[in-house]
């Protein structure tokens, strides 16, 4: 889950930017317009879900993890290789997504008091204050910039994969998933990079918008900040939880 997601790219406007004949093009506000839409549909999910984890125990809420992370996933590519399309599997993506985060957001407040709480606040407030870095360009994003952030990213990606290869085999993976001091640190440099694709995701919007890209890379726009949220919050909850176990 990243920018380079690879949902946004600057690749994407150098191909739209000032070829497209429509008459409506991508705007910024219209971009904000579909992520709140999108939002709301996530948060919806989550609820329905996880208000069935409380009626009906984990069993209840068991396939909902299954369909929402393996439908989200399917949902993406075609988003992705599809993009004209975007405002058809976008909102689906994000109604999967919802029922996945909110089955799994009640596990983890099962086991931990008061996590999920804090999780959603420091996502939030994670993002709004990459959004002022942003605004204020504390944070400029050159080329440089970019491909340092595309290369961490990627290389959270392998290391995840491969984590999960080695799990499959029964080695031991508890240098990224434990507890300890180490897989705090790993966590936080974790979050860090999410936090620092999400400068890249407003910098792709206020690009797309001022290139003249096609009017259906609003929802597309959208669907990649909704990408690097989740991916945010995921992580962020993994961090608290390693966190509460020390």
């Amino acid at each position: 889950m990243k920018t380079t997601n690879p949902a946004l790219s600057q690749k994407i406007i150098n191909n739209f930017a000032y070829t497209s004949t429509e008459s409506t093009v991508m705007t910024v506000q219209g971009t904000i317009n579909k992520v709140l839409i999108l939002f709301m549909l996530t948060i919806a999910g989550a609820v329905y879900s996880w208000n069935k984890f409380l009626m009906g125990g984990p069993e209840a809420v068991s396939s909902f993890i299954a369909i929402g992370g393996i439908g989200g996933f399917i949902l993406a590519l075609l988003t992705i290789f599809n993009k004209k399309n975007s405002h058809i599997y976008a909102p689906i993506y994000a109604v999967l997504e919802g029922l996945f985060l909110g089955a799994i957001s009640a596990f983890f407040a099962s086991a931990y008091d008061g996590i999920v709480m804090r999780a959603v606040l420091l996502t939030m407030g994670v993002f709004f204050t990459m959004l002022f870095m942003y605004k204020t360009r504390m944070i400029r994003v050159t080329q440089k910039f970019r491909s340092g952030v595309i290369a961490a990213t990627i290389g959270i990606a392998v290391a995840y994969f491969f984590s999960f290869i080695l799990s499959l085999f029964g080695m031991n993976t508890s240098f990224m998933y434990g507890g300890g001091t180490f897989g705090i640190i790993i966590s936080l440099v974790i979050v860090g990079i999410a936090a620092l694709n999400l400068i890249l995701d407003f910098d792709f919007i206020e690009n797309g918008a001022q290139a003249g890209l096609p009017k259906y890379f609003e929802w597309y726009g959208a669907f990649g900040i909704m990408v690097t949220l989740i991916w945010l919050y995921m992580e962020i909850l993994r961090l608290l939880s390693k966190i509460s176990r020390n």
